[in-house]
């Protein structure tokens, strides 16, 4: 086995997936990425791009996401986007065909996913890694749903089935050598 290459997952924070009950993680995960690059780690942004005749529109009769501004990632994280990677996808997870090239190509086997939605394409990118012998974390704290508090529970329930309770972590729980503290230990809670 290859030695760890841990690549933070910042998942689908997008406007249109910013509201109410998910905008409170917007500043959590900018704290996180910050000091997840700043110590040198790599991020993998993804963009859900929904589009015309989709499984969504089709089966759930969504339109959203299908242009800007709603695809747009949210303006707090644009600045980190550069030192990071984008993948645009039009499934839950980054596991689509570019996607799974794009690991490939770096080298990542460790995944710690955070973002929007908990229930949806955080836990599916968590549950898709497990599936391909990849290590996935979830970073609860770190993760919301825009469906609210209840919809964001279940998915944690849900990835401690699926990919193990003790991936389910919390921000403390991040080994300390992939975090730059920002004037306080590693490890502290914002």
């Amino acid at each position: 086995m290859m030695a760890n290459r841990p690549v933070l997952v910042i998942t689908d924070m997008q406007n249109g997936f910013v509201r109410e009950q998910s905008a409170h993680v917007v500043p959590v995960i900018v704290d996180l990425v910050q000091r997840w690059q700043q110590a040198g780690g790599d991020t993998l942004f993804t963009r859900y791009l929904n589009y015309p005749g989709s499984p969504f529109e089709r089966f759930f009769g969504w339109r959203r996401l299908q242009s800007t501004p709603e695809i747009d990632i949210v303006a707090e994280l644009v600045p980190y986007i550069d030192r990071g990677v984008v993948l645009d996808k039009t499934i839950y997870s980054p596991f689509s065909p570019d996607g799974v090239e794009l690991i490939r190509k770096h080298g990542w086997n460790e995944f710690y996913f955070c973002g929007i939605a908990t229930e949806s394409c955080v836990l599916k990118g968590a549950v898709d890694a497990f599936e391909r012998n990849l290590t996935p974390w979830l970073i609860a704290d770190a993760s919301a749903s825009h469906a609210g508090a209840e919809a964001h529970e279940a998915g944690l329930f849900v990835a401690r089935r699926f990919i193990g309770p003790k991936q389910v972590i919390s921000r403390d729980d991040i080994p300390a050598t992939l975090l730059k503290a920002h004037g306080r230990p590693t490890g502290e809670g914002t």
